[in-house]
């Protein structure tokens, strides 16, 4: 549409500008005419201008062919000026997800269905290589080449390591796998999951006890190691106890030996009066007779009343 916009602008200018192909007309007439077509020439400008420009929007890049060769740089987002003759493809940069259910088969020959997911986007730097090698479309070859690894991978595993065990390790395989063959045709990879596996009914259920045997042997190994944990610090609590006891006995022992080998005669005397003198002043009534008791202590007499 460049040619005829062109075209029609500068027609329009032309007889707006011309004086003698419109002399033969009314003056009021000619001024009409070149008003009409400096506007259609302006209109006819501003869509010439249009074919120049390319907006791209956030999520996208494009690619610009001209003549048939693809130019090296891709447009990113923003307003573009660009050749009327190019032909513009925009490819969307935005995170995408396939969903694929795939038969495969075991290591030990089983049948499986596994539900996979990938998650990728196009490397906006590769949208030539990718425009030129693979087209506007990819989802084919990335889903072929998705469900050709899910297949050889799972052949390396036992049903029960894919079931359970060795899922993540399985998904990350996938994944470094997706990662060295899709890089280099423009793609980078940003996940790829083991959504679910289907066994057959009878493998699902001996698979299905032994976990829960397994589990339950785990959660009986973990209540048998908290008793042993408990056990054994009721142990040590008592050897504890036990150790402060004999500390504390033996305490006692020594400042009973030290207040034995320091009450000598003399002391014991010595508090034998501070005793009667404080029962002297004692309002209880006693008789005390001095000096008539063993080693002269005095004797303390309950006085009748």
């Amino acid at each position: 549409m460049f040619i005829p916009y062109l075209l029609t602008s500068l027609l329009a200018l032309a007889i707006a500008l011309s004086s003698t192909s419109i002399d033969a007309i009314p003056k009021h007439r000619q001024h009409q005419i070149r008003v009409i077509s400096l506007l259609i020439s302006v209109i006819g400008f501003l869509a010439t201008l249009s074919q120049c420009l390319v907006v791209m929007s956030t999520g996208k890049v494009a690619v610009v062919e001209i003549l048939g060769k693809v130019q090296e740089s891709p447009l990113k987002p923003g307003v573009h000026l660009t050749n009327p003759m190019a032909k513009i493809t925009s490819f969307s940069t935005r995170l995408k997800d396939i969903k694929e259910t795939v038969s495969a088969t075991s290591k030990e020959g089983l049948n499986l269905s596994i539900d996979v997911s990938l998650q990728y986007k196009l490397d906006p730097q590769q949208v030539a290589n990718v425009y030129e090698n693979i087209g506007t479309d990819e989802t084919e070859i990335i889903i072929s080449r998705f469900r050709s690894l899910i297949r050889e991978i799972s052949a390396r595993y036992e049903a029960r390591e894919i079931y359970g065990a060795k899922r993540q390790e399985i998904a990350q395989t996938l994944q470094d796998s997706l990662i060295s063959q899709l890089q280099p045709l423009g793609f980078t990879v940003d996940q790829a999951l083991l959504r679910n596996v289907t066994l057959p009914d009878s493998i699902q259920a001996a698979i299905q006890e032994k976990l829960a045997a397994q589990q339950e042997s785990e959660r009986q190994e973990f209540i048998n190691e908290k008793e042993r944990q408990e056990i054994e610090f009721e142990i040590e609590k008592a050897q504890k106890e036990a150790e402060r006891q004999r500390i504390e006995a033996q305490g006692i022992a020594d400042a009973q030996k030290l207040l034995a080998q320091g009450l000598t005669p003399q002391i014991i005397q010595l508090k034998s009066i501070e005793a009667t003198q404080q029962l002297a002043e004692s309002e209880n009534s006693k008789v005390i007779i001095i000096g008539g008791g063993k080693d002269n202590l005095p004797l303390i007499l309950q006085q009748s009343e």
